[in-house]
């Protein structure tokens, strides 16, 4: 497969935004990105003549109820059986901020036993509370079984911006060291906050700029096709989209976000 072969759908809903950027990042790195209304898929139940999925920002439905639940729970029911297919069948999707939400609320994440027929994980209020919108670090913890993550070695820093008031993920008190030690020791953990020289944010504000336990700000699930992260990788793919752009010699073409579309392009074409 070459990457003008790989086909994109990016779905939106009311109240979804930065789905132009994440169409425009795909584009620019050579695949056929289509953005597309949910209610246009379910009235053409096409979903798997695309490669990958791929689930936006913004505050889908209004955030009503939870973060992400409404999309989650509409798309369930209407098409339920094409993307139990899609998921089947190992295709990659990609969720971001809000898409994150909805891939939890769905129960596509962290998924340790397949779809969850209840969410296993929360995102809920930012602690200190309110929407928190500013540049981050991001510590790569992976070892190599995330697709989206695979032109980045473990250890390597890099920066995104986020925008959320809801990205603190938090599992159930009581199993929350269980299913921490699940995501290590399967090598689901992606992303954790920390400071600019890799260290851990231990949850101090602003490093940790939401309270998320162990400052995690990305999983996948086991088999690392399924990817979730609250930071907007489509807001850094240009290295002008730095917010210290002005400081800097234009040394590289591009932004650390390119990392997460370029990975599961690489994937995808080597397949």
């Amino acid at each position: 497969m070459k990457p003008h072969d790989i086909k994109v759908c990016i779905l939106r809903a009311g109240g979804t935004n930065c789905d132009a950027e994440t169409q425009r990042a795909f584009e620019e790195l050579g695949t056929q990105p289509h953005t597309l209304q949910v209610s246009e898929l379910i009235k053409q139940r096409n979903l798997l003549d695309y490669d990958v999925l791929v689930f936006p920002g913004g505050f889908s439905y209004g955030d009503y109820v939870r973060s992400g639940v409404i999309f989650a729970r509409h798309l369930s029911a209407h098409l339920g059986k094409e993307m139990q297919s899609f998921i089947d069948e190992g295709r990659p999707i990609l969720g971001i901020c809000n898409g994150f939400q909805i891939l939890v609320e769905y129960g596509l994440l962290p998924g340790f036993e397949g779809i969850s027929p209840v969410p296993e994980a929360t995102l809920t209020t930012n602690e200190p509370a309110g929407f928190k919108c500013k540049w981050v670090y991001l510590k790569q913890e992976n070892q190599g079984k995330c697709l989206f993550t695979s032109t980045l070695p473990q250890g390597k820093i890099i920066r995104l911006p986020i925008a959320h008031g809801e990205g603190r993920l938090l599992f159930p008190k009581e199993k929350e060291e269980a299913l921490l030690k699940r995501l290590v020791d399967e090598d689901m953990l992606v992303f954790r906050y920390c400071t600019k020289d890799g260290q851990p944010a231990n949850g101090q504000y602003p490093t940790s700029p939401n309270g998320s336990f162990y400052d995690i700000a990305g999983i996948c699930n086991p088999e690392g096709n399924i990817f979730g992260l609250m930071p907007h990788p489509e807001r850094a793919l240009y290295w002008w989209q730095q917010p210290n752009w002005t400081q800097q010699n234009q040394i590289l073409q591009y932004g650390d976000g390119k990392h997460i579309f370029q990975s599961i392009i690489d994937k995808l074409t080597k397949t």
